[in-house]
């Protein structure tokens, strides 16, 4: 049977047509979609974890007790996993278990360019890259072939144009589900010093022989052509390097650790020049450079940062570009990303920035409100991190006799994965911030999923929802309150109160997300002959509203897009003339 399927729909295909048992991850683009087909899918036990260490960690525990295991991220969600990595590579597996990683070169959702081909390296695990839809489905059963004849984790590295991009996979026959025994063995599963030794020369061991594996398995082919110039390349950048030059030899890899060093170096024996393309970090180049074989162009012509295309690699190899670039059209309004027509986050932001207050940012939709005409979020470091900054901000606040209080805000999912020990750390060390956590009862950057809040699970059924309030009380806040930011007075006169009050200070919002919950309310208008042009309710910056014509001489009064406008009532209540309200009929 053949499907016209992305990388992740062919993933979670694979999974369930490879006996797997058991699936784990927290959403984030361009992994998302991979654990969502598996649910689709119906057929394995899958769910959403708090984040991404708990998910490979459920998905180890799995692996343990017998069954075929994958846990889903992104790049970066590599990081919070990473402690649970290094020592399952020591630990080895019982049944096969695969960390599925999504790279996002050019940032398309990302906050850094992260290549993770850098941590297969680091935790000395095998890595495969597939370069479509049909690698991606087949790398996923070779990938438990490998996992359990190697007793190993094994990671699979997507980027976003393989996740997204759709292909022709056809599906292969099923592997009948297997569970394998629950055996208890201590000198395999529990690293104490004495066993972690042990295991650490294993590793060592096991290493040597996946590069005698990566000499002769097939996922590393040659494709032999034109001998003037010789690319060594994987992943989607395989795909471009064809369209740049179909008749060029190509030594592709599929198992990008470790390297094959005999096949590099016959290989680039055989070409006049060779040609490394790879995306972001020079993982390739430098390796096949300590082997002591000559790379004629890699990092020096091609950029470590962004994607590669056709272009790029031709001038690279010194040729003209084929493709002919149109230039920009000049004056075009720009339409930078803002927040959805009836966010909640739209009223906080306006508050915020009207106030002035220094506001650490986190990872979320609500990152928007850094943009202008808001400009009211001064940093964002990474997930939770909004917190336990904020903390350490007012520690040196403290300090330097500054009295004014930073602000935290932070996103009920991104509360629950990793902000809950940074608001432990302020309670316990009497900290001084305020945190605000929008509570909109769901994982709203990557596409609505659900969370430890949102009250369902990822296959559909119920689960208890965590009560927001009732933990940070637990964690040893005092001063916990609740808000309603569409009201901007209410939330102000909040704002102000916990800033005021000396100790730490949580504000909740609870508010759905208007585009996962479908929220509609009527929508608002504009009474023309009471606006005056001030455009004060254009600070709100909701794409619903605009300048309308105008007399030369006179200002152009607000107009409302009742097709996009979603009733919040915000930009009303930033009216100082009483011109905005309800629209009639």
């Amino acid at each position: 049977m053949k499907k016209i399927i992305s990388g992740n729909e062919a993933i979670a295909l694979s999974f369930g047509d490879s006996g797997g048992v058991f699936a784990s991850g927290y959403p984030g683009t361009p992994s998302t979609e991979t654990l969502e087909e598996v649910a689709r899918l119906g057929e394995v036990y899958c769910e959403w974890a708090p984040n991404e260490k708990v998910g490979l960690e459920s998905a180890i525990g799995a692996s343990i007790a017998g069954g075929r295991s994958l846990a889903t991220m992104k790049h970066v969600g590599v990081n919070v996993a990473a402690d649970a990595l290094m020592t399952l590579t020591y630990t080895g597996v019982n049944a096969g278990l695969i960390l599925m990683v999504a790279d996002d070169p050019g940032m398309h959702s990302s906050q850094n360019e992260q290549d993770s081909r850098n941590y297969a390296k680091f935790a000395k695990v095998p890595m495969l890259d597939p370069a479509d839809s049909q690698e991606a489905y087949d790398f996923v059963r070779v990938g438990f072939e490998i996992s359990e004849q190697f007793d190993t984790p094994l990671m699979l590295r997507t980027t976003t144009r393989i996740s997204h991009a759709k292909g022709c996979v056809e599906q292969k026959e099923k592997i009948p589900v297997k569970v394998g025994e629950l055996v208890k063995n201590v000198p395999k599963y529990v690293m104490l010093p004495n066993f972690g030794k042990l295991k650490h020369v294993e590793v060592e061991a096991r290493l040597l022989k996946l590069q005698e594996y990566a000499e002769t398995t097939p996922l590393n082919r040659v494709e032999m052509g034109d001998t003037e110039l010789g690319i060594i390349t994987s992943g989607v950048s395989y795909q471009h390097v064809k369209e740049a030059y179909p008749n060029a030899s190509i030594l592709k890899l599929g198992l990008v650790h470790p390297l094959p060093e005999k096949k590099i170096r016959e290989f680039a024996g055989r070409v006049k020049r060779c040609m490394v393309v790879e995306e972001m970090d020079a993982i390739f180049e430098e390796q096949i450079r300590a082997m002591g074989i000559r790379v004629d162009i890699g990092k020096d012509k091609i950029s470590y940062c962004g994607e590669v295309n056709a272009d790029i690699i031709r001038s690279a190899a010194g040729e003209a570009p084929a493709t002919v670039s149109l230039a920009p059209v000049e004056n075009l309004p720009q339409r930078p990303p803002t927040f959805c027509p009836g966010c909640a986050h739209r009223g906080l932001f306006s508050i915020l920035s009207k106030l002035k207050v220094f506001v650490s940012g986190d990872i979320g939709c609500y990152t928007l409100g850094a943009l202008p005409p808001l400009s009211a979020m001064h940093s964002v470091i990474d997930m939770g991190a909004s917190i336990s900054a904020a903390h350490g901000m007012a520690k040196v606040n403290e300090i330097a006799g500054r009295t004014e209080k930073p602000v935290a805000v932070i996103g009920d999912s991104t509360f629950f994965h990793s902000g809950i020990t940074g608001l432990l750390s302020m309670a316990y060390n009497d900290g001084n911030a305020l945190v605000i956590i929008m509570d909109n009862r769901t994982t709203g950057m990557t596409g609505g999923q659900e969370n430890p809040g949102s009250g369902q699970v990822l296959q559909g059924g119920s689960s208890k929802q965590v009560d927001i309030a009732a933990l940070v009380k637990v964690l040893g806040i005092e001063n916990v309150a609740e808000i309603n930011t569409y009201n901007l007075a209410e939330t102000e006169a909040a704002i102000k109160k916990g800033m005021e009050t000396p100790g730490p200070y949580v504000l909740i919002d609870k508010n759905p997300c208007i585009l996962r919950y479908r929220v509609k309310k009527p929508v608002m208008g504009v009474d023309q002959d009471k606006c005056t042009g001030c455009r004060a309710c254009l600070k709100a910056a909701c794409v619903a509203l605009g300048l309308g014509s105008a007399p030369e001489g006179e200002k152009p009064k607000v107009q409302i897009d009742p097709n996009i406008c979603n009733g919040c009532g915000v930009c009303t209540q930033l009216c100082k003339f009483d011109a905005m309200s309800v629209a009639k009929g």
